[in-house]
């Protein structure tokens, strides 16, 4: 049943990341062309400005995950109902928040970002950006969590699909039609809205959820030790942008966010083939299974090591000719940065080699324990942001969250495999060594190749399927010779899945 719901799972967040970076292509190359590099590096950083309320949410989410995997295990449902009125409560206090917070980022946002553009206009757009994430805490995201704790992160994920596919056509149809950019937004904060209701109105009606019941304010008691991973996490997904913004101006947001507008995607595409990894880890260890979570997390692992190597070796190879195409004819910003995208994609790289063991240490909820490594990597990530951007612009900032990506790494490795899967740490070592020469053998193959020109996305495709081709063709033999136990668990597996049909 477990390996039925991760294979949805995984093939519903597939489509969805797919869906995703073609639709996140597709609406800032209309906003560029459309608004300029301004409008665009605006728009990133008041997200990035917005989602600082997320800092209030203090890894509640991670937690409350973590307290309901037992319960639906045993299929409690009053420990599940109480849990979730908890967690209800916090989330509306933290909508209630949220409203405050943006008031006040309405009024200073402008005075922070350099900009051609009046201070009500910004404001303005501050406000309209901001309903979305209202609508989201105060209607929907206790349900999400309930859903993807419960192994059915497929619902949330075709949800997503399509919100995704209509607010992408929605934007186009809006600018094709001479809107501006107010109207753009606020057309795509309404669509985003749908999310969050249906996710409460599925929940009432899928889950005999008591709605009078005293909450288990306990089941977030540790909300405190995942603080630090939803620090962490912020920071990696965040930081970068607010300190460009305030030290280099919207400019260098839009060169910025169109660098991670790639990286993250394919991070998104890695990270599907874990949708629903913790939470079946989480049964696992519920339910005292200590050898099938360990085989399980070597198969997860030998599977996230090739998607993960083959994915970011072609990028670091391809992000360059695709950048020059993606941003033909765009003037007004310099966004052809060879080191700049090195450092990109390495930090994106050590992020996900980390999924099998953070996911293992966060489903045994492993919080206090780990929170260390999490304060860690925030503190290095801000500090050496802040200090290279001074000497070498944004490529500074990259620099240091790839530092802070690889401590994290290695600490979320050594923790787990000390303490949770009882395993030296000569096997993370081990991968590590192996990542890397089938990364060298890419580039390597890929530089004595003839080289063709790319200008086109037509010859950029070409090019990137044959490098993709020739980069899952060396990860896979050499991880199935050294790692060959694993990819029998891996073939195991899909028998099953194959029979149970």
């Amino acid at each position: 049943m477990r390996s039925k719901k991760a294979l949805a799972n995984i093939v519903v967040s597939l489509l969805l990341q797919i869906i995703t970076a073609i639709c996140g292509f597709i609406v800032p190359r209309y906003i560029i062309t459309s608004f300029g590099s301004e409008i665009n590096g605006l728009l990133s950083s008041m997200t990035q400005f917005l989602s600082y309320i997320a800092l209030i949410e203090g890894g509640v989410g991670g937690v409350v995950r973590a307290s309901l995997y037992k319960p639906l295990a045993k299929a409690d449902t009053a420990s599940i109902s109480r849990i979730l009125k908890a967690t209800e409560n916090f989330f509306r206090k933290v909508a209630n928040i949220f409203i405050g917070y943006v008031l006040v980022l309405s009024i200073v946002y402008p005075y922070l970002v350099k900009s051609g553009f009046g201070k009500f206009y910004i404001s303005s757009l501050v406000i309209i950006m901001s309903i979305s994430s209202f609508a989201q805490y105060f209607f929907g995201i206790t349900y999400q969590m309930l859903i993807i704790a419960d192994q059915k992160q497929y619902i949330t994920n075709l949800v997503q699909i399509i919100t995704t596919i209509i607010n992408t056509v929605l934007i186009v149809l809006l600018i094709t039609c001479g809107a501006n950019i107010h109207i753009v937004r606020l057309g795509s904060a309404l669509i985003f809205i749908c999310r969050p209701i249906f996710f409460n109105i599925y929940v009432k009606q899928k889950y005999r959820i008591v709605k009078d019941c005293v909450p288990d304010n306990n089941a977030i008691r540790k909300r405190w030790d995942g603080l630090w991973h939803h620090l962490a996490y912020f920071v990696h997904r965040n930081t970068d942008m607010v300190v460009i913004t305030i030290f280099s101006g919207i400019r260098e947001v839009s060169v910025y966010s169109v660098y991670y507008m790639i990286v993250s995607a394919l991070e998104k595409i890695v990270k599907v083939f874990s949708s629903g990894v913790e939470a079946a880890f989480g049964n696992m260890i519920s339910n005292d299974e200590k050898q099938s979570l360990l085989r399980n997390f070597r198969t997860f692992n030998f599977l996230n090591s090739v998607i993960t190597n083959t994915v970011f070796t072609v990028a670091g190879i391809m992000i360059l000719p695709f950048i020059s195409i993606y941003t033909k004819g765009i003037i007004d910003a310099n966004y052809h940065r060879p080191l700049f995208a090195i450092f990109m994609v390495l930090a994106e790289t050590a992020y996900c080699f980390r999924l099998p063991y953070q996911s293992v240490a966060l489903a045994a909820g492993k919080y206090k324990e780990t929170r260390n490594g999490a304060l860690g990597e925030a503190i290095i990530n801000m500090v050496l942001s802040v200090v290279l951007i001074s000497f070498i612009g944004i490529t500074g900032v990259a620099i240091g969250t790839c530092i802070a990506m690889a401590f994290r790494t290695i600490q979320y490795a050594v923790y787990t495999s000390k303490h949770i899967l009882n395993i030296g740490i000569g096997y993370f070592i081990k991968r590590t060594v192996i990542n890397i020469l089938n990364a060298v053998i890419v580039i390597y193959i890929s530089y004595i190749l003839p080289q063709g020109l790319m200008d086109s996305y037509e010859q950029w495709i070409v090019r990137a399927i044959i490098i993709t081709c020739i980069a899952l063709l060396v990860n896979s033999c050499i991880n199935i010779l050294f790692f060959y136990t694993d990819y029998l668990n891996i073939l195991s597996i899909l028998k099953r899945l194959i029979k149970s049909k």
